[in-house]
Parts: structure tokens; C-alpha cells; sequence
């Protein structure tokens, strides 16, 4: 496509499910804006034939792939996941130098959005961070979003508590924008899915009561990672009446090794349970409003879980730190906990007092507003970031 001499190229970077669903409702409205010349960028597990390779959802939805940088190695131990960051940065050095773009939007805390960043930073390319300021202290993201803080020359948060943060670590204000969350965006743009329609999209029945798991690796305590999930997997062979509709793990350290436990449990329970690799926006968003409510340690259960009114039970120290509505109840990784967490929301009718509970997360517009702001701000002289510092009462 033909570009306008006055167009800013502003290369949007997606390496998961997680992101891609988030990232996409800025995509619609920077490629509709003028001025705005979008390039798009597509890495990590979306090139994963284990994750379903989704980089060809992205081209089924209409987009174009600018450039792919294939990073994933067949195993996920974390010797792997460090020879794949050193491919990923080989990779980024030439997709940046190839596509040229004036600006890199990256969201997140995953380890190929560290070596897009880290490319960027020695190329001299500015960066634009989304979801910057947030606490997940049971994993490694929480080092690598804070990292790409200090490498991004422009900060998006989806909450004013995570902005304060992003300029605690020392990022000028004027560049720290509270934009709210993308994905109210996403919720508020969807008609999701009917009961009926959903069943027949996933090709199984609902039952009375449902739920959903979402478990990922525990990255900073691998070990203590898949005894939490044992004992998850333990609390739901003891319910005899409820469905279970599992999302297998991301590219994670030892996330192979969890899917293998999912497959087996899916085995085991054929006319109660169900998996998928990919489950798509529209079909996982109308699971988690349909269902009973969401169990795992994932981030969707504490931010877009509360925002469609689903109570959550988020296991372990994972997301620890994040901001919590009223509707996630915090569990211990332990069999009789989870099961008294699942019975209290059952039985106890948490599931229709949620539908009105507040979370922290702002209202829609979050993609337009960030859309705005990336083709607005100035280029010129923002790689050089004086420190800011906070105030010292005595």
C-alpha cells in the first residue's frame, strides 16, 4: 500500500492469543484513522502449530501480516525459552530494519515483547507500552513488563493506580497516560454468544453448572506450578455434576507439560470436560460470561472476568499484586480450598449478585484514545528519558 509522505508508521507487535485480543481493537481504529500508516508484526505462539497456529485467525480476520519472526523452539524448558528470546532478537533486528516503522506499540510482559523492545531500543525506534504499572508477582512478566517500561518512551495503563506506578519507576508523567482497559473495549464492541449457539460452536453440552480453567505456568516456581495444578485438577474430579471447558496454557516454560495433564484429565472425564488449544475471542469471552465462574491463575480472571460479571477463584501468587474487584476470591493451591472456593460460589448464588459488582477498569474508548495519542504525541527527541524523581517528604 502507497504511503502518504505525512503518515506515521506505527507497527503494532503480537505474540499470543492473550495480547492479539487486546491489540485488535486498537488495530480496527488505527487502520481506519488517517495519518496512520499500520504495520503489523506477528511472533511467538500465533506461529505455534501446539497453539493453534493463530496467525492464521489474524489473516482470517482481515489483516495484513507485515512480518512474522518465528521464535519458538519444540521444547519449553527454560534453556529453550532463552534460546528462543536470542532467535526472537536475531528476528527483530530484521523485521525493525526491514519495516522502517516511526514507532512500536507492544503490550504486556511476555518474553518475545522483551526482545521486540530490547531491538527497538538499540535500533533507536520509539516505543509505545500498554499495560505497563501492573503486579503479577508469582512470574517472570512482572520483571519484563517493568523492563519494557524503561525502554518504551511512551506508557498506556489501563488504571490510574498503574500509572502512579509506571512514574514511581521513574518515567516522566506528561508521558504516562491512564487509557483504561482494551478489553472493555472488546466486550462492549461483541454480541456474544447464546447458550445454545455456544454449545454448538464447541460442540458440547452445558450442564446445570459450568466452569471454565484457564492455568498457566507458575514461571518463577516451575515445580510448584504443576502441584497447584494437580491439586486443581484433584478439587474437580470431586464435583460429579459440573462441566469443565479447559483453555490449554500458553508458550510457557513447562506449559507442555500441563497440557499433557489437561489431555489426560479430558480423557479421563470425555462426557464432562472439553480442551482447546484456541478457542477464538467471541467463543472465550461468551464462555466466560455463560459459565459459572472462571478458575485458574490467568489474568482474564481478574480483569475481564469481572468485567462481564463471572466471579473468579484465582489460585496461587500468580497475579499477585494486580488490582481485584469484589468478584475474585483468592485460593490457596490446595485440593479442599478450591472445592470449598467452587461450592461457596455454586451454592451461594455469587454468580447473579457479581452481574453488578464493580471492577477498576474504566469505561469503553480505551483503543481510541490510545489510537489518538500514538499519532499525536512527538517523535523528535523522546529516546533521551530524563529520570523522574518523586518527591522526598522527610
Amino acid at each position: 500500500m502507497l504511503r502518504m509522505p505525512d503518515e506515521r508508521k506505527v507497527c503494532v507487535v503480537t505474540g499470543s492469543r492473550s495480547d492479539y485480543g487486546l491489540l485488535r481493537e486498537l488495530m480496527d481504529v488505527l487502520s481506519c484513522l488517517p495519518g496512520a500508516d499500520m504495520q503489523l508484526l506477528v511472533t511467538g505462539s500465533h506461529l505455534s502449530g501446539s497453539h493453534g497456529m493463530t496467525i492464521d485467525v489474524i489473516r482470517a480476520d482481515g489483516y495484513t501480516v507485515d512480518w512474522s519472526v518465528d521464535l519458538l523452539l519444540a521444547s519449553d524448558t527454560p534453556l529453550a525459552t532463552v534460546k528462543s528470546m536470542g532467535l526472537g532478537l536475531i528476528g527483530f533486528a530484521d523485521a525493525f530494519s526491514a519495516l522502517k516503522p516511526d514507532l512500536v506499540v507492544v503490550l504486556g510482559d511476555r518474553y518475545e515483547i522483551l526482545m521486540a523492545a530490547s531491538a527497538c531500543l538499540v535500533l533507536r525506534i520509539p516505543i509505545a507500552h500498554i499495560h505497563g504499572g501492573e503486579l503479577t508477582s508469582g512470574a517472570i512478566d512482572e520483571a519484563i513488563r517493568h523492563s519494557v517500561t524503561k525502554m518504551a518512551s511512551y506508557h498506556f495503563t489501563s488504571t490510574e493506580q498503574y500509572r502512579q506506578r509506571v512514574v514511581q519507576l521513574g518515567e516522566q508523567p506528561e508521558r504516562v497516560f491512564n487509557t483504561g482497559l482494551l478489553a472493555v473495549d472488546a466486550i462492549e464492541r461483541m454480541t456474544l454468544l447464546t447458550r445454545p449457539e455456544l454449545e454448538e460452536e464447541l460442540a458440547f453440552e452445558f450442564a446445570e453448572h459450568n466452569v471454565l480453567v484457564t492455568f498457566h505456568p507458575v514461571t518463577l516456581d516451575q515445580d510448584a506450578g504443576i502441584s497447584h495444578f494437580r491439586e486443581l485438577l484433584a478439587a474437580l474430579a470431586e464435583f460429579e455434576d459440573i462441566h469443565v471447558i479447559f483453555t490449554e496454557a500458553n508458550a510457557d516454560s513447562l506449559g507442555i507439560e500441563l497440557n499433557r495433564l489437561i489431555a489426560e484429565h479430558v480423557h479421563l472425564h470425555p462426557d464432562a470436560c472439553v480442551s482447546f488449544k484456541y478457542m477464538g475471542q467471541l467463543r472465550y469471552l461468551s464462555t466466560l460470561k455463560l459459565v459459572d465462574v472462571v478458575i485458574g491463575n490467568s489474568s482474564s480472571g481478574v480483569i475481564e472476568a469481572p468485567v462481564l460479571g463471572t466471579p473468579s477463584v484465582n489460585i496461587g501468587e500468580r497475579q499477585g499484586g494486580r488490582l481485584r474487584a469484589p468478584s475474585v476470591v483468592d485460593c490457596p493451591p490446595e485440593k479442599a480450598a478450591i472445592v470449598a472456593a467452587v461450592n461457596a460460589i455454586i451454592s451461594h448464588g455469587a454468580r447473579h449478585r457479581c452481574d453488578t459488582c464493580d471492577h477498576p477498569f474504566g469505561n469503553t474508548g480505551a483503543a481510541r484514545r490510545i489510537a489518538d495519542k500514538l499519532l499525536e504525541l512527538p517523535l523528535e527527541g523522546v529516546l533521551v528519558k530524563p529520570f523522574h524523581d518523586l518527591e522526598i517528604i522527610p
